[in-house]
């Protein structure tokens, strides 16, 4: 991967980062990343190098990796393994989610940990970052082989965690139901109800709006730049990619505030209904029958179905959000994407875009809004989550989603100005990296060297 560094104490973190983390790539995409985007923050302040905030931050704090033995249906022992890397506790306990897939290791959960730092701290709310997992697939498991193989997980994870220290959530492959047997597990084992997990059912501490927080605080975030150009979602073609939590509610909150979502994903391929996806429908074959996409041309024969996901972003659009997962849009994408319109690319997905078409977009005119700013939603209402769990109160939807409102547009802000006061004006990715890194950064050096 090819970063550009005027900055030689950067450059020679990036160095040091790559020697040490060389079989890790998306690690190595997410940290080149950042550390090119802080470039003139830097310049501007040379206590930074001195107190070798840089060197540390790109340092998790703790990275633990664990065996995870459970037996099947069969009576197999079947062995796994499992991951948390808590990231940083600069402004707050560790706060990151759980992803239970067989692509996980390590370098992925370190990217997906390091990003968190900086997606939390744009929230506003006191939470440091981190993320974990497992190389475990729930699907095709049943009930009982997920719930003994989240309680085998939980049983070493319950010593690291805590709602002072480390507050797990969920995300791919770990929903309510995943969610719920691991909090069983760390309550059995510790004889504690805390609020050690976010994203709980509402009868056990959970908040209201979670499930819909990331999609909704998407298009919140989008609607808020749209605003400050003199425009709005109304009239506007919507592509979203994937078809999980996220891009359903996405879809809802896109279509209520007057965009057509014309094209949905899944694994096996895409969509296209000019009419407008139903996102009801969509909610009721994945959620309710588990079945694949092409189910949706069973209650609107007028759609079209293709196979292969990929294709998705051919779909002329005017707002694009990917929303399934890392760097599933390459160059060949945003080359359609552009050529066919789209006027603006707002990851909900966790850098869902390839490095090399982030440039892209951004040479050619599409403003573009980096996960870690666009996608705050989920974890903005998990630390909702948190607080209600503090005071032992629980908030209604509307108040909680009025607060999720408030979180998304404060961000946009926040990253708008950053890219202004630094010179680079429409830059969301640096200023992102920016607003995000500054408030972890004076905490660091407040507290000396730890």
């Amino acid at each position: 991967m090819a970063f550009t560094f005027t900055n030689s104490y950067l450059q020679g973190v990036y160095e040091d980062v790559c020697k040490k983390n060389a079989h890790e790539p998306e690690f190595l995409q997410a940290v080149g990343e950042v550390l090119e985007s802080l470039q003139p923050v830097v310049e501007q302040n040379q206590r930074l190098a001195k107190s070798g905030v840089i060197d540390r931050i790109v340092e998790p704090e703790r990275s633990l990796l664990f065996r995870i033995s459970w037996v099947d249906d069969h009576g197999r022992v079947q062995v796994n393994r499992g991951y948390r890397v808590q990231f940083s506790t600069a402004i707050g306990p560790s706060k990151g989610g759980l992803r239970f897939h067989p692509s996980v290791n390590l370098s992925i959960i370190k990217f997906l940990g390091f990003e968190q730092v900086f997606k939390n701290s744009l929230t506003g709310l006191p939470m440091g970052g981190g993320k974990g997992g497992a190389d475990f697939d729930p699907k095709g498991k049943s009930d009982n082989e997920v719930m003994r193989f989240c309680q085998s997980f939980m049983t070493e994870l319950q010593r690291h965690i805590g709602p002072d220290t480390d507050v797990p959530a969920g995300d791919i492959g770990v929903g309510a139901r995943e969610i719920g047997y691991l909090f069983g597990q760390y309550k059995r084992i510790r004889n504690e109800f805390n609020g050690v997990l976010t994203g709980k059912g509402l009868s056990y501490g959970g908040s209201l709006a979670r499930t819909e927080a990331t999609g909704y605080g998407l298009c919140y975030f989008a609607d808020e730049m749209l605003k400050a150009a003199g425009k709005s979602f109304q009239g506007q073609s919507v592509v979203i990619s994937g078809s999980g939590n996220v891009a359903i509610y996405a879809n809802q909150k896109a279509t209520e505030l007057g965009g057509k979502v014309i094209a949905m994903s899944d694994s096996n391929g895409y969509i296209v209904d000019e009419n407008g996806i139903d996102y009801k429908v969509i909610q009721e074959i994945k959620e309710v029958k588990r079945a694949r996409i092409k189910t949706y041309l069973d209650y609107v024969p007028t759609a079209k179905y293709f196979e292969g996901c990929q294709g998705i972003w051919t779909v002329p659009c005017g707002i694009a959000l990917p929303c399934a997962t890392q760097n599933e849009v390459h160059m060949e994408d945003v080359e359609n994407l552009v050529k066919n319109g789209c006027k603006i690319l707002a990851e909900g997905a966790n850098m869902p875009t390839t490095l090399e078409a982030t440039e892209y977009v951004q040479e050619h005119g599409i403003v573009f809004f980096p996960g870690k700013a666009a996608n705050a939603g989920g974890v903005a209402t998990s630390g909702l989550e948190m607080s209600q769990n503090s005071e032992r109160l629980s908030w209604t939807f509307e108040e909680v989603d009025a607060k999720l409102k408030g979180i998304m547009v404060s961000i946009f802000h926040a990253i708008d100005d950053a890219a202004k006061r630094y010179g680079h004006e429409g830059n969301y990715v640096m200023g992102a990296n920016i607003a995000g890194f500054e408030k972890v950064a004076n905490a660091m050096m407040a507290q000396g060297i730890v």
